[in-house]
Parts: structure tokens; sequence; C-alpha cells
């Protein structure tokens, strides 16, 4: 069985549909939910798919803290499901090639610092760009430069404002995001 952890800051919708893709699974298992957010939604998602949840704080995830509960859940795979932290490089380097990222936006474009959720949408738009989507990659050191796994995209032309481009992304996300990480860590 491959065991899947996510890290979520909010809401955690893509961290649910993960949850409720693998939810039947025999070869895949989410084993564990972590949120630097006490209040975040992401953690009532996760029990009612009975998963773990461990939230903490930027201290505990810069010490070794959350490192030796990843540790002992020994995760094949770390998805990052709207976690708004830049995630450790002494993680990253405990798990090579095993934490990946969602993007909203079709990186090299509108990646880095600063740049997730209506904050792309509202670059977009303001860009007027004719098509957006969605980047999966590996996460290294830097936000957004890690090596692209899969990205998808969408004509928004017809948009007008940056909630109907964060609707239409939303819909990518919950159409691909399972799909690749299974494929990704069937291999």
């Amino acid at each position: 069985m491959k065991k899947i952890v996510l890290f979520a800051s909010g809401n955690g919708s893509n961290a649910e549909n993960i949850m409720a893709y693998f939810d039947t699974s025999n070869a895949v298992s989410v084993v564990g939910v972590f949120s630097n957010n006490s209040e975040a939604k992401v953690i009532e998602r996760a029990k009612k798919f009975k998963v773990p949840t461990f939230v903490f704080n930027k201290l505990a995830l810069s010490d070794d803290t959350v490192l030796n509960q990843l540790k002992q859940l020994q995760p094949d795979l770390i998805v990052l499901a709207g976690f708004l932290l830049k995630f450790p490089i002494h993680i990253i380097n405990e798990f090579p090639n095993k934490v990946i990222n969602i993007h909203p936006a079709l990186l090299p474009n509108y990646g880095g610092k600063g740049m997730y959720g209506m904050h792309v949408h509202q670059a977009v738009l303001e860009n007027k760009e004719k098509e957006t989507g969605i980047t999966v990659h590996y996460v290294n050191e830097h936000f957004d430069e890690g090596e692209f796994i899969f990205q998808a995209n969408v004509n928004i032309e017809s948009c007008i404002s940056a909630e109907e481009i964060a609707q239409k992304i939303h819909e990518l996300e919950m159409e691909h995001f399972p799909k690749v990480i299974e494929r990704f860590i069937e291999g």
C-alpha cells in the first residue's frame, strides 16, 4: 500500500477530492493531513475520511517536529494541496522527488512568492490572458520553480472576473490532480 500525506492551509477542497478519490483504493492510502492552521476547514474534511490530522506552527515546520512525524508515517508521496508556507528544504531533502505541489496557473508564469489563489487569478485577468491552467510540479527550495510533472490549460476569453477564472481552475484541479497523483505514485 502506497502512502500519501497531504499539506493544506485552508479550505481543503483539493485535499478532500484526493481523500475521496483514494478512499476505496487498495493501492494508495492518505495517511495524514498536516495543516499550519488550526481553524482550517481541511481538518474537518479529513475527519470525514478518518484521516489523522496534524496541526503545527512555523517553528515545528522549521525544526524537526514535522519532519519526525513524517518519518513515522513514511509517506511515498507528500502532496501540497493549498499549502501556503514555504516548504522547508530539510524535509524536501529527506524525501527527494517525493514532494509535489499544484499551482493555479501555467508555470513559469504567475508563480513565486505571494502568487497563490485569487492573487494569481487577478493577475491573469489584469493581463488579459486568453488561457490559464494548472501545473503540478516537484517542490524545491524556491517557490514554484520545481520541475513540471503535468499541466492542463483552459480558455478564459469569456471570463470577466477573477472569480470566474478561479472556478475554471477549480474544475481543472478537481478533474486532474488525483489522477496525476495516482499515475505519479504508481510510477
